[in-house]
């Protein structure tokens, strides 16, 4: 992996999930094919989701970073299953659609020491591969406001929301207007309704690649955990 690529450690349900197959549904694309995916008649639907598409279904663990120069793709992993070997899998807490700062997205509905301890893993103990963002880069971030702590995050981890500012979610929409909040917090509450009912274990850690700016990302590979 090399130039503009990047990757991010991220959490997406198994490919058996039911949540799987509602989240490729709702957004319209297989993060693991890639290949478009007919979505629901609602709608826009193809237009308020069309921002996290590209990203695929996720919730992010470690955000995209591409790597310092003299460091390779399999060193990486290797990396990345050492951590893994550490730690056990988990029960996710059960999940919700919400509003979240105007986006819609899944969240959890309770806090969960074991998710905040492997989202904290994921960001510290790989960032030795990563290149830190350009001066582009963290001028963009700041565009939005941004706490002391969350631009300290951004100095050092090069991603604002990290350990103590870190949150689940896997978004759903783009950041949308109240009167639109009204029609699509309840359309998407009753899509994915029967899914969200089931339970999950987070059982792995999935490495998304992106091969250029612009381009979908999808899932390289899923390591499991095995503490």
């Amino acid at each position: 992996m090399a130039g503009e690529a990047r990757v991010g450690l991220y959490y997406a349900p198994l490919p058996d999930d039911p949540l799987f197959a509602a989240s490729c549904a709702w957004l319209g694309r297989d993060p693991v094919s890639g290949a478009p995916v007919g979505q629901p008649d609602l709608p826009d639907i193809a237009g308020i989701t069309a921002d996290p598409r590209l990203y695929g279904f996720h919730a992010t663990l470690k955000p995209p970073f591409r790597f310092r120069d003299g460091v390779d793709w399999f060193g990486f992993v290797a990396a990345v299953r050492d951590m893994a070997r550490g730690i056990a899998p988990f029960d996710l807490p059960p999940l919700a659609v919400t509003d979240l700062r105007g986006f819609l997205a899944l969240t959890e509905t309770t806090p969960s020491p074991a998710l905040q301890a492997l989202a904290d893993a994921c960001v510290a103990e790989v960032d030795a591969f990563r290149a830190p963002p350009s001066e582009a880069e963290l001028a963009r971030r700041r565009r939005s406001p941004l706490t002391e702590t969350q631009d300290r995050m951004l100095t050092r981890w090069g991603y604002p929301y990290v350990f103590e500012t870190w949150f689940f979610h896997m978004t759903l929409t783009e950041r949308l207007t109240p009167e639109a909040q009204a029609f699509w917090l309840p359309a998407a509450t009753r899509f994915f309704a029967e899914a969200i009912a089931a339970p999950r274990r987070v059982s792995d850690i999935c490495l998304f690649t992106q091969s250029a700016p612009g381009a979908p990302f999808v899932i390289a590979e899923r390591i499991a955990l095995r503490g």
